[in-house]
């Protein structure tokens, strides 16, 4: 169940980073999310790598600035430090498997 549970913390993460771009964007980019990439709300967790693929395509140097946002809403929900490292090597895709790692 804690896979669950990550999951949820996920949604909510991404949630509130879109929420500080305001409302009617954030709706918009889960349309687009949808339309486009057909990628659900609920289905970012189990669509992870999708996702960071159609943030990077749909707002190019952009999606660094709001996979940085969402892994600290993530972190703190998780209850770990959040450290940006500066290698390009580490990836979002990265963030979210240590965060969930610390999680489980």
């Amino acid at each position: 169940m804690p896979e669950r549970d990550f999951e949820k913390l996920l949604v909510e993460a991404v949630d509130e980073a879109l929420t500080s771009l305001g409302e009617s964007s954030k709706q918009a980019i889960y349309f687009h999310l949808d339309e486009n990439f057909s990628i659900k709300k609920d289905e970012i967790p189990c669509k992870i790598e999708n996702f960071a693929k159609a943030i990077e395509k749909t707002f190019g140097f952009g999606a660094e600035f709001l996979e940085v946002l969402i892994m600290k809403h993530l972190c703190r929900k998780v209850g770990t430090a959040f450290e940006c490292h500066e290698s390009k090597d580490f990836t979002f895709i990265q963030y979210v498997t240590a965060a969930k790692r610390s999680f489980e």
